[in-house]
């Protein structure tokens, strides 16, 4: 049972664009504005302005009905808009529609990896609402000359995800934020890379205290960092004996630190009344019909990983634990057998994607995904993962050797697809990797240059050789770096163990 020495209580309010919708909430705007100019994209809808009529998206319900069966909630029967009465500058018509007494589903669950074990989060609801305008500060929010607003994102459908404060550390309200967005991921309802596609408030309280709520986080880290200085701040206001109050406080994640806003308002504040140009929607029938076309989840894929593939659960749970991995990992276990007629050791193909593949692309802060002009693409693609992965099972080129290929191709600044082989042509992926060795110098060498560097190396260490001979096994490390050295990284490394071992009986 984990100790919750301060009584951390966590909720986290999650705002999450459903920006794969091709059209707004309540008008015929397009969602695909990320690269466009400010305000390219609105009409009188968006803008708020007078005499404009909301419509419904039926897909943006579909989606949000999506979610709430992932996320193991109920879907209500009836479901209402309300008008949230508020004024801010990004919301031009001084109210906002969403959701308020009848959201669309509710009392829900998602299960993390918690500070012991598995740990279950509570969902008390999930609502949908409209996202409201950018505002663009120049400088930092509390320092700003001028603020700039774009109306573009105004009008996107949002759904906010509200958890119970079941969290008892910063560490599991980052996992939480990690299994969620995996979660709407894989439903394709969500593209997390996009600008304000994954807006989070945290609401935070310790030692019973009344609670504090940090807004408009927009990363996982963010959120972990916030949340860490949150509880550091109300711990320090404890101990000088003041009262920590329930106030909104805005988190600015270039300089890491939590501003004072304001008293933390209450829902009688906003003055909800149902949206008059919006009917309530009876949906409790529509929901038998979409669970059916649920995805496989993460949860479930990682098991089938285990049980399918016999990788380990911490293989699994890398790679499930991003649709793309997982897509890319399968894809690549079928394209190794279509082109070499037989199936792939699938434990050294998990390891190799998640150590090395994986590990250069987080190293370079980097996405799998390369997304450009409309098209997506795999910032590695298969053909070259395959064509390595086989090369290195025939023990004709090293793992280092085939970083070297990952790292050739990362940092060629044209990228994306055009190192795509060509079949049937000298571009293929195994002749670029032999080709990219042979010009760096790192084509494999075995025989004879093997067994020449071996003897020069059992010559020039005899301290080790005579530690290896008594018994000291750990000794022969030092000579295989020796020949490693000597043939500069070319040679496999349990081939010159075999070697030495050969030699020195």
């Amino acid at each position: 049972m984990y100790y919750n020495p301060d009584g951390v209580m966590i909720g986290l309010e999650v705002h999450v664009q459903l920006n794969k919708l091709k059209t707004k909430v309540f008008c015929g705007c397009t969602t695909d504005y990320h690269n466009d100019p400010p305000n390219s994209h609105v009409c009188p809808v968006c803008l708020g302005l007078p005499g404009s009529m909301p419509v419904i998206n039926k897909k943006a319900v579909e989606a949000a009905i999506k979610v709430g069966l992932a996320l193991n909630c109920k879907v209500e029967e009836l479901t209402q808009f309300y008008r949230k009465n508020y004024y801010y500058p990004d919301l031009p018509k001084g109210f906002q529609i969403t959701q308020y007494e009848f959201p669309i589903s509710s009392g829900g669950y998602i299960m993390i990896e918690g500070e012991d074990g598995e740990h279950r989060v509570g969902i008390t609801r999930a609502h949908m609402e409209e996202d409201p305008g950018r505002l663009v500060h120049e400088g930092t929010i509390d320092k700003s000359k001028y603020t700039f607003i774009d109306y573009n994102r105004s009008g996107m459908a949002l759904l906010e995800i509200v958890s119970e404060p079941d969290m008892r550390s910063p560490k599991e309200a980052r996992r939480y934020l990690d299994k969620l967005r995996n979660i709407v991921e894989y439903l394709d309802v969500f593209d997390g890379n996009l600008e304000g596609a994954l807006r989070v408030d945290a609401n935070i309280s310790i030692m019973g205290g009344q609670r504090a709520e940090i807004k408009n986080i927009t990363s996982h880290k963010g959120a972990e960092r916030a949340l860490l200085y949150e509880i550091v701040r109300q711990k320090n206001v404890l101990r000088r004996g003041g009262v920590v109050v329930q106030e909104t406080r805005h988190f600015d994640e270039a300089r890491e630190i939590t501003i004072s806003m304001r008293t933390k308002e209450e829902a009688h504040d906003y003055r909800y009344f149902p949206e008059p140009d919006l009917v309530p929607l009876k949906i409790s029938g529509w929901a038998p019909a979409i669970k059916e076309t649920l995805p496989e989840l993460p949860d479930a894929r990682r098991m089938r990983f285990v049980e399918q593939y016999g990788i380990t659960d911490d293989q699994a749970k890398s790679l499930t634990g991003e649709h793309e991995w997982a897509e890319y990992y399968e894809r690549v276990l079928k394209m190794y057998e279509d082109e070499y007629g037989e199936k792939i050791n699938t434990k050294f193909a998990a390891a190799w994607i998640n150590d090395y593949l994986k590990g250069e692309i987080n190293y370079r802060r980097m996405n799998l995904t390369l997304k450009t002009s409309g098209r997506s693409y795999d910032m590695m693609h298969i053909e070259y993962t395959v064509a390595i992965l086989r090369k290195v099972l025939l023990k004709e080129i090293t793992d280092d050797a085939g970083v070297v290929v990952y790292r050739k191709l990362f940092d060629d600044p044209k990228g994306g697809d055009y190192y795509r082989p060509v079949r049937n042509t000298a571009d293929t992926a195994e002749n670029y990797i032999m080709k990219t060795l042979e010009e760096k110098g790192l084509l494999k060498v075995e025989g004879d240059i093997v067994s020449t560097a071996a003897e020069e190396a059992i010559k020039e260490n005899p301290q080790a050789v005579a530690d290896f001979k008594a018994g000291k096994e750990k000794a022969l490390n030092s000579i295989v770096g020796a020949v490693m050295k000597k043939t500069k990284g070319r040679a496999d490394a349990r081939n010159v163990r075999e070697v030495l071992m050969g030699m020195m009986k």
